[in-house]
């Protein structure tokens, strides 16, 4: 414990001694834990807007005057027995006519005249992935008992791929910035470790082990990971937290925002522990290639 507190006092001395060194390997660090914090809450803010479309009503069949309640349990059971739909509603036309009111209540002249014998009776569907509507849809529209689908499903594409391609692009910069952090991480401690060759060959001729010698190198390399990681995190957790009222309005009624503080914790453990695989790799790396001991 001892030899490691030593040590740990070396690494710190090596690092205030060349800051421009440090701070180079901080500040790429950090760029690459700010955006990979970034996208991690991005992801999971998508997954959360997917999860909020795919359990709202996402087809709509409107259904034929006349249509009796065993009809309209027969339509669910088929759909039941695709195994794709996680939730069926079956809205009368007195309940049509309920939310018809409710939806212009604030211009009673639209509804004034409009009657439940008027509004169609429907169907509500929702399925437990976006890419399953149009297979309901399809169904939905060769029923007989179907006047009419209401299906949004340029919207619904639209908003799939988009998050499919931010998951493909995101994980594309974010492998490049990790792989940028690892050579930052190697050409930092490669020119310390060339800073200190007297003093490493001291330590050689009294009799350091190379283990000995080499730890302080890791330890520098975990520093730079370990506080870049963390200074990402808490400036990102602050900067979700300024922006979150503006946020929570413009998508209000979607379980988005507030972000729970236990997202952020549990990201700060991700990040650090990323950190510091990046920064031991990356100094382990480097004392291996230029550290002859």
């Amino acid at each position: 414990m001892k030899n490691l507190q030593r040590l740990a006092k070396i690494s710190g001395q090596r690092i205030t001694r060349n800051p421009y060194h440090a701070l180079a390997a901080f500040l790429v660090m950090f760029f690459t834990f700010f955006v990979v914090g970034a996208f991690v809450l991005v992801s999971f803010g998508s997954n959360v807007l997917l999860h909020y479309f795919e359990s709202r009503p996402a087809v709509t069949a409107f259904l034929k005057d006349g249509t009796t309640t065993d009809k309209v349990k027969s339509i669910q059971d088929t759909l039941a027995k695709t195994q794709v739909v996680s939730k069926t509603r079956y809205v009368s036309k007195e309940e049509a006519l309920k939310i018809y009111k409710e939806r212009n209540k604030n211009q009673p002249l639209l509804s004034e005249f409009v009657t439940a014998d008027v509004l169609p009776a429907s169907i509500e569907v929702s399925t437990y992935k976006i890419d399953d509507l149009s297979k309901v849809a399809s169904i939905l529209q060769k029923n007989p008992d179907v006047e009419e689908v209401v299906f949004q499903q340029n919207i619904i594409e639209t908003l799939s791929s988009w998050t499919r391609a931010l998951r493909n692009i995101g994980g594309g910069v974010v492998a490049f910035l990790l792989v940028t952090s690892l050579l930052t991480t190697l050409i930092v401690v490669g020119l310390n470790i060339s800073l200190h060759r007297d003093e490493i060959e001291i330590m050689r001729l009294v009799g350091a082990t190379a283990g000995y010698i080499r730890t302080p190198f890791i330890f520098e390399g975990i520093f730079y990971g370990a506080v870049s990681a963390a200074v990402a995190t808490t400036v990102l957790w602050g900067i979700i937290a300024w922006f979150s009222p503006a946020l929570q309005r413009i998508f209000s009624g979607i379980p988005l925002f507030p972000v729970s503080p236990a997202v952020f914790g549990y990201l700060l453990l991700f990040e650090i522990a990323a950190g510091v695989a990046v920064g031991v790799i990356g100094s382990f790396v480097a004392t291996r290639k230029y550290l002859m001991v």
